[in-house]
């Protein structure tokens, strides 16, 4: 047994509607991995019981598994997620999985650039969770920050990148870069306060000063 199973026999189960969802994710889409999964599914869920945040910003939607596992711990149906995908090819698979999701009325998807678009909903938000493309993650960080109360925390995953950022084999590679832009960024950031959790492919948490 590894320690990646031994860690899922021992949480809450994944809900049987996002097993699904990550199923087809992986069978009818590419880069299926991109799906957060159960474990990271499970701890996003949490973390918004615990922040207990009234608007969400996602920049990412891909399949919606990690919009519908923050909808999940959303106080009530009067608390929504902004979520953004920039790639329309996957509206039509993920706008049916979140329209047919139990909590998928808490989520609104939205096909555009959240890095231009989101500041003209004329929202702030008390959570944001960035997980679109790696080489803008500095930008998007920038676009969000504003948008954020004092107090809010920002989420952005796969700031491992699979152990790349430390891997000089990859040092010509445009992700890998913009990963390791955004982490330096973060570092140098007195605006935030940040830890890196090593979890899956890494997840920075930060909070608005």
């Amino acid at each position: 047994m590894t320690t990646d199973e031994y860690i899922i026999r021992h949480i809450d189960p994944e809900p049987e509607y996002l097993y699904r969802l990550w199923r087809a994710t992986n069978i009818q889409l590419l880069h299926g991995r991109m799906a957060s999964g159960h474990l990271q599914g499970r701890l996003l869920k949490m973390l918004v019981q615990m922040l207990r945040p009234r608007s969400i910003l996602e920049v990412g939607t891909f399949s919606g598994y990690s919009a519908l596992s923050m909808a999940e711990g959303l106080a009530d149906d009067n608390c929504r997620i902004y979520t953004y995908e920039i790639n329309d090819e996957l509206e039509d698979f993920t706008r049916q999985w979140i329209s047919n999701s139990p909590v998928g009325h808490r989520v609104q998807l939205i096909i555009g650039d959240a890095i231009t678009e989101a500041p003209q909903l004329g929202i702030h938000f008390d959570m944001a969770f960035i997980d679109g493309d790696k080489r803008t993650y500095v930008e998007a960080y920038e676009a969000i920050l504003p948008l954020l109360h004092q107090g809010g925390f920002l989420l952005a995953d796969n700031t491992l990148w699979d152990g790349h950022v430390v891997d000089p084999a990859y040092n010509h590679d445009q992700q890998t870069l913009g990963i390791r832009r955004f982490n330096d960024h973060v570092a140098e950031d007195q605006r935030v306060e940040k830890v890196i959790l090593p979890i899956r492919d890494g997840l920075t948490m930060m909070r608005k000063k």
